[in-house]
């Protein structure tokens, strides 16, 4: 053997017949009873026998399976429908210069999300995400992008109906917000921050959340503890079948946790359908300012002013009637406690206003009274609430 160029020799060995022969039959004896002892483990410059070894008692495991997750199934059915949306706003304003000031045009970006509900390119999102846009391009999770066209824009519910000339488009299956229940799995899709296409999920928290918002929103939203964050707006709300449920509309930061608001679909629907009917949404009206009452507040009223005289309960109290409104028409008056509309007992001003958002436009609808110490039902007939600008 040569190592760095030495070569290595080694004694002879010489065997002596048999001596030799014995003294290797000894050793094999004791080597056999070693490995018997040793329960079969190998001795030490042996090959390992790894057949012997056991490491645990657990089977083998099963081959993987799909692991079922339900809000993985309700994504994949809904997710690819959801678009972002980003948009440009022009204004004009003053521009400074070595001459003075001149006009100028000022552009302001803005982004949203929104969901595919026609196959043929329409699509919903928040009214706010499209207002005043000059440009609106809309973006599909498959890198596809479009030029989108405002159909129409409700800012009272804060929906509005995007276009874009496209066909065989992936659609969001809607479902039914009328059924949705405080526990259920809601499921956040949409692009917040400019992360396209993220995923949260918690519960609904509450339904009929009324005047969440904010004032002049005519909504009873869904409350949700899924993440929501800016450019989640108009992005879906789904269930644990991919059917979406609310439109993401609105955050309430609290300290340790966010809230979130959603617009109900069948709210979404119906102001949805009229905008592609006619380019907007109409609402009905009565002309009223309402208050809740309470034991206190109708005894500090009482005693400052002889113009009411209330009885000491709860309820609605009308604190004021527009001059030529339905209600002035209907002799509504102020003091007046509204008790029922339309045969439904009513309990706060959020109840009252969703049973007038559900009168048709221009037909009786009855207003159920307590006028001092006497109960009366009065007519009146709701108008269409004046569109703005």
């Amino acid at each position: 053997m040569v190592f760095n160029g030495q070569t290595a020799t080694y004694p002879r060995l010489s065997i002596a017949g048999p001596r030799f022969l014995a003294t290797t039959a000894s050793l094999l004896a004791v080597a056999a009873a070693l490995v018997a002892c040793s329960g079969g483990l190998p001795l030490p410059g042996s090959a390992p026998r790894r057949e012997l070894v056991r490491l645990s008692d657990a089977p083998s495991p099963a081959p993987l399976q799909p692991s079922g997750n339900l809000i993985v199934a309700a994504v994949e059915k809904a997710g690819p429908a959801v678009v972002r949306i980003d948009t440009v706003k022009r204004t004009i304003s003053p521009v400074g210069g070595p001459f003075g000031q001149r006009p100028g045009i000022r552009q302001q970006q803005g982004q949203g999300s929104g969901f595919i509900t026609r196959s043929d390119g329409v699509l919903l999102t928040n009214a706010h995400v499209v207002d005043g846009a000059n440009e609106v391009t809309v973006s599909l999770i498959d890198g596809r992008s479009f030029t989108g066209k405002v159909i129409g824009a409700d800012p009272l519910t804060d929906v509005a109906v995007v276009k874009v000339v496209a066909t065989r488009l992936p659609v969001a299956p809607l479902g039914d917000s009328d059924k949705v229940r405080p526990g259920e799995t809601a499921i956040a899709i949409g692009n917040p921050l400019g992360l396209d296409h993220t995923v949260t999920a918690g519960i609904i928290s509450a339904i009929q959340r009324t005047n969440a918002v904010g004032e002049g929103q005519r909504v009873p939203y869904l409350q949700t503890d899924a993440a929501v964050n800016p450019g989640n707006s108009g992005g879906p709300l789904i269930n644990d079948r991919g059917q979406v449920i609310g439109i993401n509309t609105a955050i309430r930061q609290a300290p340790g946790a966010g809230l979130s608001f959603a617009i109900p679909i069948n709210t979404a629907r119906q102001i949805a359908a009229q905008i592609l009917e006619r380019g907007y949404a109409s609402h009905p009206y009565i002309g009223v300012r309402l208050q809740a009452l309470t034991p206190q507040l109708a005894r500090e009223i009482n005693a400052t002013t002889s113009q009411c005289r209330l009885p000491e309960v709860n309820g609605v109290l009308v604190v004021d009637v527009m001059n030529g409104s339905p209600a002035a028409t209907g002799g509504l008056k102020p003091c007046d406690l509204i008790e029922k509309v339309d045969g439904q007992t009513v309990n706060n001003s959020s109840e009252v206003q969703m049973a007038i958002d559900r009168a048709r436009i221009g037909q009786p609808l009855a207003i159920g009274i307590r006028r001092e110490n006497s109960q009366q039902v009065l007519t009146l007939r709701p108008a269409e609430l004046p569109q703005k600008g």
